[in-house]
């Protein structure tokens, strides 16, 4: 598998099995390597498995976690992928085309995709595992869906974040 490595981020379409560790509020080790997102906005997800948060993060260009809320991401037949990606694109009303619903309603919108593969994360039940894409309660996904852009980085984790995130959310009453 080849990866493009950029200075202050590894850019690539799929890392599977690439383990992300956080080390620092704006900095990832993948693999061998080190990332630094100091003076980015990012968003970073803790995904909801054992020894990770089940949560988003949305960090500020000055390193801040000013917004984070719970999270539902894939079942162990579809596990959500590890690795640093970034925004593809976003769609406000979007259904499923590998998974539709049966009742003919929009099961993604607010979708913000990271990988060519379908990934993204959308309003969802917190309470239910996905396909592989990351739920986000549909009070939360509205804020982060405005602020994201496309190319922002999007951190996904199977390592807990919260060490890193607690002072700011605290500090913004964020439980």
């Amino acid at each position: 598998m080849k990866k493009i490595v950029l200075p202050f981020l590894f850019l690539s379409s799929l890392l599977f099995s690439e383990e992300v560790i956080p080390l620092a509020v704006t900095t990832f080790k993948v693999g061998e390597h080190v990332s630094h997102l100091k003076g980015r906005e990012f968003i970073v997800v803790s995904v909801r498995e054992r020894g990770s948060d089940g949560r988003f993060y949305a960090i500020d260009r000055e390193g801040i976690v000013w917004w984070s809320g719970a999270i539902a991401s894939g079942a162990d037949d579809f596990k959500t992928p590890s690795g640093i990606y970034t925004v593809k694109y976003k769609k406000r009303y979007y259904m499923s085309r590998a998974y539709p619903s049966s009742d003919g309603v929009n099961n993604m919108d607010w979708s913000i995709f990271f990988t060519n593969q379908g990934h993204a994360l959308h309003q969802g039940s917190t309470d239910w595992m996905s396909h592989g894409c990351i739920h986000i309660d549909p009070k939360e996904i509205q804020t982060l869906y405005r602020w994201a852009s496309p190319g922002m980085p999007v951190v996904i984790t199977r390592k807990s974040y919260m060490p890193f995130a607690r002072k700011d959310l605290l500090r913004f009453n964020i439980r």
